[in-house]
């Protein structure tokens, strides 16, 4: 008995808390001057939504400072955080895998809910350096498709768009300032792109050597070659044949660098570059921003840029 009327008082603090947080959204949408609140999940899709947005609402990101986004999970406090949103945006769920069942579990019809990568065909993942390897290696965050859309300047400007798109839909917002921000902003992606085209226009080496394969639309976009040590998620680690191949592909092409990341761990890619003299430099898969990244003002625009600066050191 006592533990159902436990159970009970539980339940009955849930309603509470539900009906007190509907009330308080009414409340805030209700005013003159009414804030929208919009949550997305990590770097990318906040920077992409605060671009758009501007002044017109209330920015905010889930997933935070050092947190691997392929690892993170959300806590109630997350849900809940989203639940009282009037937009979510993410990426896709190759990318964020727990949305469909927090999507599920909420009520959609208070949310506007926008999938960044919509209409952009994913293209199939790849394990290593031999593209089709033995998935057996593989841990639980195995994504079938490349979810790192953002990393191409073409596609991200795709992004850019379906958020505008979504956020047209939501009353309180000017439609108007939407698509003037939107543009201002699609037209500096668009300069990103041409930057990236005029230094890579006539090299004859175009192949570099990533920690994991986060960079597999830019590549296609720019006519590289990507030769990732591990696969899509960064915690998935190369097998030791594949290990070997790569070791021998560096010293036999002189690959004079390996690009790591900040947010995974470079272990593999240490092993590799002790084996063969190859250098360490990194390369953002803008995954995160980090707090001096934060502190120096930087962005996704700045970001892609340093990443420009970093690849023409291997291709050229």
């Amino acid at each position: 008995m006592k533990r159902k009327k436990r159970y009970g008082v539980i339940l009955s603090l849930l309603a509470l808390f539900i009906l007190a947080s509907c009330g308080q959204k009414e409340k805030e949408t209700s005013s003159s001057h009414p804030s929208v609140k919009v949550v997305t999940t990590f770097y990318p899709m906040y920077d992409f939504t605060k671009q758009v947005v501007g002044e017109e609402g209330e920015v905010s990101m889930l997933i935070k400072g050092s947190v691997e986004p392929h690892d993170y999970e959300p806590s109630p406090k997350d849900i809940a955080k989203i639940q009282q949103a009037d937009v979510f945006v993410y990426n896709s769920k190759e990318m964020e895998t727990w949305v469909p069942s927090v999507l599920a579990s909420i009520d959609k019809s208070q949310v506007k809910v926008i999938e960044a990568s919509q209409g952009i065909s994913l293209a199939k993942g790849s394990d290593s350096l031999e593209e089709e390897a033995d998935h057996a290696h593989a841990k639980d965050h195995h994504h079938e498709y490349d979810p790192h859309v953002w990393l191409d300047p073409v596609l991200a400007k795709q992004e850019v768009q379906q958020i505008r798109d979504g956020l047209k839909s939501v009353s309180q917002l000017d439609q108007s300032v939407l698509t003037t921000q939107a543009k201002a902003y699609e037209e500096k992606l668009t300069q990103l792109d041409q930057a990236y085209q005029t230094a890579f226009k006539g090299a004859t080496q175009r192949v570099f050597v990533t920690q994991h394969a986060a960079f597999g639309y830019l590549a296609k976009r720019y006519n590289l070659t990507q030769l990732p040590i591990a696969g899509i998620s960064p915690d998935q680690e190369p097998s030791p044949a594949s290990l070997a191949k790569m070791e021998k592909f560096v010293k036999e092409n002189q690959v004079n660098i390996i690009y790591t990341e900040a947010l995974s761990s470079s272990k593999v890619a240490k092993t590799i570059s002790e084996a063969t003299g190859a250098e360490l430099k990194e390369l953002s898969t803008l995954e995160s921003l980090s707090a001096k990244e934060n502190k120096q003002g930087l962005d996704y625009l700045k970001i892609m840029e340093q990443n420009l600066t970093a690849l023409k050191e291997s291709i050229h």
